[in-house]
């Protein structure tokens, strides 16, 4: 698919032309579709051909185009998300779920355009994300300042120019380390980590840094209230989450009505893999009441609604 300005994003679509109801998966900064294998899987398995599933790789990740520096931003995310279902699920219901800066990119979106999250968006999931003041995250790391902090992204972005992918793939260790120190918790699966290690390989420098100072000024929680109103919404958090940290989940939770807050003990950022059952679970229930609101009552229903109303 090719975008406003001209990049083309990987984008992978499974499920009938026809399915009433799709579901999409924005992926994490520094990640790729692969993030959400494990619910695809699972969804696949619970509702078959019966719903159409979309991922894709952000702009500047994974197998899309490389963007500039200066237009690595959440605006341009939102605006990728919106022309991908407008091309590939342009009619039916939608459940959406974002990780991370995924879940900013469904923030923005409902900004953009509220009309389809009035109309259409029948379920939200936000994974490990956050409604702003990313600023003032430590890390877990001893307060160094914001010039401390900043050094991840950078460090990385200079590895990223000054050594090929090939060379990293081969031995990551600075990738590895920042992985098993940032990205997850208490649990880790060795094929998972290295999933997120080459992800993170495979991110250009630009990515790194653009993205990186765009997340510092993002701040998208106050409208997102009104945005999400009456639409059914689980937030998602680990409570070992260096990242986006669980206070950042209540924040977001207290500020949707209606919103269920689920939290993952000893989990980390990366809970589509490292608790990839509960993210799952948690699609799978939005899913299923979506398609359930779908079926259209019985004669001896209406006429019991209309006795007894």
């Amino acid at each position: 698919m090719r975008t406003h300005d001209g990049l083309e994003l990987h984008v992978r679509v499974e499920g009938p032309d026809d399915a009433p109801l799709t579901v999409v998966l924005s992926h994490c900064w520094t990640a790729d579709h692969d993030a959400w294998r494990y619910q695809v899987r699972d969804l696949r398995a619970a509702f078959g051909h019966t719903i159409r599933i979309v991922t894709y790789d952000h702009r500047g990740h994974g197998s899309s185009e490389r963007t500039s520096r200066e237009t690595a931003t959440i605006e341009n995310l939102s605006r990728d998300l919106s022309d991908l279902i407008d091309r590939h699920a342009p009619r039916g219901d939608l459940v959406l779920a974002g990780h991370s800066i995924g879940g900013m990119t469904l923030m923005e979106l409902a900004a953009r355009r509220p009309e389809l999250f009035a109309e259409r968006v029948r379920g939200v999931c936000l994974v490990a994300t956050s409604g702003g003041d990313l600023r003032t995250v430590t890390l877990g790391l001893p307060d160094l300042g914001d010039r401390g902090k900043d050094l991840i992204p950078y460090l990385l972005a200079f590895r990223a120019k000054r050594l090929s992918r090939r060379r990293r793939l081969k031995a990551p260790v600075t990738e590895s380390v920042v992985v098993r120190r940032f990205l997850f918790g208490d649990e880790m699966r060795l094929r998972d980590h290295m999933l997120a290690v080459e992800a993170l390989v495979n991110t250009p420098a630009e990515s790194m840094t653009g993205f990186f100072e765009d997340l510092m000024r993002h701040d998208r929680l106050e409208p997102l209230g009104p945005a999400l109103t009456g639409i059914p919404t689980i937030v998602l958090a680990g409570d070992r989450d260096a990242l986006t940290p669980l206070s950042h989940a209540r924040r977001l939770a207290a500020a949707i009505p209606g919103a269920r807050l689920l939290i993952s003990p000893g989990a980390g950022h990366m809970l589509p893999l490292e608790r990839d059952r509960h993210v799952s679970a948690a699609l799978e229930q939005l899913v299923a009441d979506a398609l359930a609101a779908q079926v259209p009552a019985s004669p001896a229903e209406l006429t019991a609604s209309t006795t007894h109303p």
